[in-house]
Formats: structure tokens, sequence, C-alpha cells
């Protein structure tokens, strides 16, 4: 049983972007395949099987040059004079004409092709060859120039996959826009510009970009809000934001009286790029109107056709899809860091310390992560400290931690025992009550003592230590008190968790840290940790805010792909108001 392009289906890689593109290849009205970073066949489609008088069986899995690749004479090419090789091994998009292929009937196959690399999930790089024979198409020299299409026809395949392998990899509006206009801009138009429908249902001119010098220019006089779309307009973009049918237009089509805000705008366009020629469409996502694309040409003197057209709304489609995927995406974005950080609480003001916390959102913000912190009074007069890592980046996490935080107030709360006791019955109470896995945590208390010296005892489960650095800029972990995770239910070890406890010097800083702030692939967590004491040494006189800000910048590393929460603790210094004195403390929100 083969896949949609031909390919064997229990070869596809499972979990890979496989199944869209064999509907890609599926749909091509040319020859087309794909070869790994080595030249070997992976995948063909059923009318490249047609053409060549193969079946993808006989292909796939072979050399594509040794199977296919031959001279006018039918001889094997060497394999450092084949261009189409060359460009599959370099990684590069090339296009050609004048290659043969060898037919399963032994004739040769006159071809002009087009090659360029692909994202298709798989572990080694591919690439897409799409080819066509050089004798099934009416030279474009015998059509009639009205209806001459500006690329050929294999230009124009090649075009819509590349569209559909570059917009399709990236999750960020911005940038397919940007990569939007690039396949366009110069290949099809002198200008580009794009109109989008906000989600407040307004119109924003996102781009106007001229091809000059050699590079892409932004008009950023052209860019901005626009007028509203009038329901009743018959002008072209009016039609097009209302999604109902692509255009041919030049300045003359808006020399008439305007009948809205938009036709003004239009006019205005045309009289500024000098444009004598454009082509319009919608684009179109799977249940809105998402906005227009226009391609207009000053310098090319050739007008656009209706062969341009049907490209141009080829070429929508796909953006459509692609920039509703993106605008998805950074909805939820949006939705996960505002929940995440409505799950985080507001610090308390404590008489006697300063704390400060941060919470940064992974990259991949879509994920609601599993890092808090919280910090509160107790019934004692002690302060409750806490930094944990539910084990997961999904909305169970966030109930997950949200469930911990809850019930390790109300045990801090009701029972004035040591902060393992507290951590102990937590860890009973997730296994049957929480919806939590596994998770980490330090958990402690700062109070006063006798000699009015700020003392903080602590337990561990399976988290990072907690740092304590000295007004002097001297760091230590806080290695004691540590013990196993929670959640490990019948397999948890049968000792008491145990506690630690130290003075907290005047001056000095605590910092509870998730691991985030420390770890990066393919890093020893040792090297994390220790650039992070490092760093925190360093910002020993900052104040707690600039503290975390600039631990934040300068400990996190590069490569993280994990939330951080941090919460810092400044003891004040002798001279200011001391822990359990009378001067107000401080605490600052989380951000």
């Amino acid at each position: 049983m083969t896949d949609p392009a031909g390919r064997q289906a229990d070869e596809l890689p499972r979990g890979t972007a496989w199944e869209a593109f064999g509907g890609v290849l599926a749909a091509l009205s040319a020859g087309a395949y794909l070869v790994d970073d080595s030249s070997r066949v992976t995948a063909v489609n059923p009318l490249a099987e047609e053409l060549l008088g193969r079946p993808a069986a006989g292909l796939v899995g072979g050399d594509a040059h040794d199977r296919l690749h031959r001279d006018r004479h039918g001889e094997t090419l060497p394999k450092t004079q084949c261009p189409v090789r060359e460009a599959v091994l370099a990684g590069r998009t090339a296009q050609g004409s004048d290659e043969w292929m060898l037919r399963g009937d032994g004739t040769l196959l006159p071809v002009s092709w087009f090659v360029t690399p692909c994202e298709t999930g798989a572990p080694h790089g591919t690439s897409l060859v799409v080819f066509h024979p050089l004798d099934s198409a009416c030279p474009p020299e015998e059509q009639p120039p009205e209806a001459r299409p500006s690329l050929t026809e294999l230009e124009r395949l090649a075009l819509l996959a590349e569209t559909t392998t570059t917009l399709t990899s990236t999750l960020d509006v911005d940038e397919a826009l940007s990569r939007l206009v690039r396949l366009v801009v110069p290949r099809l138009a002198d200008w580009a510009v794009v109109d989008l429908i906000t989600e407040g249902e307004e119109v924003w001119r996102s781009a106007v970009v001229h091809f000059e010098n050699d590079a892409l220019v932004h008009n950023d006089a052209l860019q901005g809000p626009m007028p509203p779309v009038p329901v009743g307009s018959m002008m072209p973009l009016s039609r097009a934001l209302r999604g109902v049918a692509p255009a041919l237009i030049g300045p003359e089509t808006y020399q008439g009286p305007p009948d809205s805000g938009i036709a003004v705008e239009q006019r205005r366009l045309f009289e500024a790029t000098g444009m004598h020629s454009a082509v319009i469409a919608p684009i179109r996502g799977l249940r809105e109107v998402l906005g227009a694309l226009t391609l207009g040409r000053s310098e090319r003197p050739e007008a656009f056709t209706p062969s341009d057209m049907a490209l141009l709304e080829d070429i929508t489609r796909r953006a459509g899809l692609a920039l509703a995927n993106a605008r998805l995406y950074e909805r939820q974005r949006k939705v996960a860091e505002t929940m995440q950080r409505h799950l985080l609480p507001q610090l308390p003001t404590v008489p006697g310390l300063e704390m400060t916390a941060r919470y940064l959102p992974a990259p991949d913000a879509s994920h609601v992560g599993g890092d808090w912190y919280d910090a509160f009074p107790l019934a004692d007069g002690a302060t409750a400290l806490a930094v944990g890592d539910v084990v997961g980046h999904d909305l169970e996490a966030a109930a997950g931690m949200a469930q911990l935080r809850n019930m390790l107030r109300a045990y801090a709360w009701s029972q004035q025992k040591p902060p393992s006791k507290i951590v102990e019955w937590l860890d009973d109470a997730s296994l049957h009550i929480a919806e939590v896995s596994m998770a980490t945590l330090v958990f402690g208390r700062v109070r006063v003592d006798g000699a009015g010296a700020s003392v903080l005892t602590w337990t561990n489960a399976g988290h990072p230590p907690p740092l304590l650095v000295t007004r002097e800029g001297s760091a230590r972990f806080l290695t004691e008190g540590a013990g196993v995770l929670l959640g490990l239910g019948a397999h948890r070890p049968p000792t008491a968790r145990p506690d630690a406890s130290t003075h907290l010097p005047p001056g000095s800083t605590l910092l509870l840290y998730t691991d985030g702030l420390v770890e990066a692939p393919g890093t020893p967590l040792d090297e994390g940790l220790e650039a992070l004491r490092r760093i925190a040494a360093s910002l020993a006189h900052r104040p707690p805010a600039a503290f975390a800000d600039a631990l934040l910048r300068l400990a996190r590393p590069a490569a993280n792909e994990d939330d951080v929460a941090l919460l810092a603790v400044r003891v004040p210094a002798r001279g200011r108001a001391g822990a359990g004195g009378p001067g107000p403390g401080r605490g600052a929100g989380a951000r």
C-alpha cells in the first residue's frame, strides 16, 4: 500500500510533516520525487511514476542519480557533472533544462527540472526535485502575449511547492509575512503590499515592499492603519478583504470618485509607487478572511495576466493556511502566558524582608509550564517560601501546580511543623487528590530568633539547591536538607525527609529558582550551577528587583527551552530595618 506520494506506507516517518507533504506531492501537475542528503530517493509522486514508466517501489531507496540521470546519448553521467545531484548534495535551490531521465522501457525523457531543499520532519536533509517533459507544453514564445505567463509551468509548480514548505515551517506571523514577500518579489513583481485584518476587525497595511538595488525596502510612509472595509463597495481591495475574488487592477481602477476611505488609500498607493499593473487576491484562512496580497509592477513593462492572477490565488491560499496556523499559535501563546501569570501569587509585604519574584515563560510558550513560586505569612509569625516544578508542559501541569501550591499553603498554615513534615503530608496527599505525577520542591520558613537574626529552615524534594549570596559577594549552595522528589509513591525511601537550618546574614540574598535558570541541552548541570553562583555573587549589591532581572538576562542559558521561576529574598543590612524590626518590608510582584 502506498501513500499519496507513491511511497510505501510502512516506510513513512511517523510523527513528521510527511502526511501533509505527501498530499502536496500528489497534487503537483508535474513529476516530483524527494531525495535525502545522500541523493537516495525517499518518495515519488504518481505523475513521476507515469512519466518515467517506473513504479515507486523500483525507485524508493535507490540512488536517484544512478537510476535516473543520463546524458543525451543514454550514458550514465559522471556524478561530478550532474547538476541535479550537485544541487541536492549542496542543499541549495537550482533549476535547469536539457537533462534526460531514463524511463523504465529504456527510452530517454528530456526534462526541465527544479531542485529545492525542504522540511519534511525526516531525520536527514531532504530536497524536492520537480521535473517537466520539455516537449509536453506549448513553448511560451508561441503563446499570445496576453496569455503568456510570467513563469513557465515548471517554475510555477516549483514556486507553489516552495511556498508551502517555506511558510509552513514558521509559526511567527511577522516571519511568515516576510517570507511571503521574499517569495514573490522580485520573482513576480516589483512591489508587494500586504493588508491584514486584525482580531479587532480592523485593517492594517502591514507591508509595502519594493525591490530596489538588489534589496527589499519597506515604504514606511504607506504602511499603517487603514480605513474600515465598506460592506457594499465593489472596488477590488474591498472585495478581496471580504474574501470575494482576485482581480487585475491598475491606476485607472481608482481614478473615479472614491466610494470609501480604502479607495482613497489605494489611489495614494498607485500614485506613490508608480505601479502601472497590479493583481490582488484575498488571503483566506479556514474560517475567515485574514487579509489581501497585492503584487504590483512599476519597472517591469509587462502587465499581469489572468494566468498570474490564478497563480497568486494559489499562493494566497497556501499563505492563508500558514498565517491562520501562526495566528492560532500566537493566540494560544498569549492565553498560556496569561493563565500562567494568573496562577502565580502576588508576594506579601513582610516586615524585615525584601522579596522579588520573576516568571519567564518558555520560548514555546503555547505550553503552559509547571514552574511556580510562593511566599506567605504563617500563623506563628514566620514566613513560608517555596519554589517548585511540576513535571510536564501542559494544562495538566498547570492545574497540578495550582493544586500543590494550595495544599502546601493549607498544611503550612494549619500545622506549625518543620518543613520536612509539611512536605511529607503534601507528598502523600498529592498521590490521591492532586493531578500531579511527579514534582520537585524547595520549601522553607524564615523566622527571627531570640537574637534578632533571620534563620532559614528548609527541606528539598529533588529540586536544585537554594543559593545564599552574602553582601560581600560570597555565594554558596545550600545542599543540605536534600530528599527525593514528590510522587514516587511506593518507591519512596522509608527514611524521613531531612530538614536543614542556616542563619541569613544581614544584607544577604536567598535565591530559590527552577531548573530552567541553569539547565541547557548537552551541558552538564554542574556548569550551569557554577555559572549561576558566579553571576549571583557579582550582583550581590544590586537591589532585589535588579538582581532578579540581571540573573534572568545573564544566567539563563541561550539554548534553554524551559520556563523559569525564581524568588529572591533580601535580608536588610544592619542599620536598616532589621528582621522582625519596626521598618516595613517590601514585596515585589511577579512579572
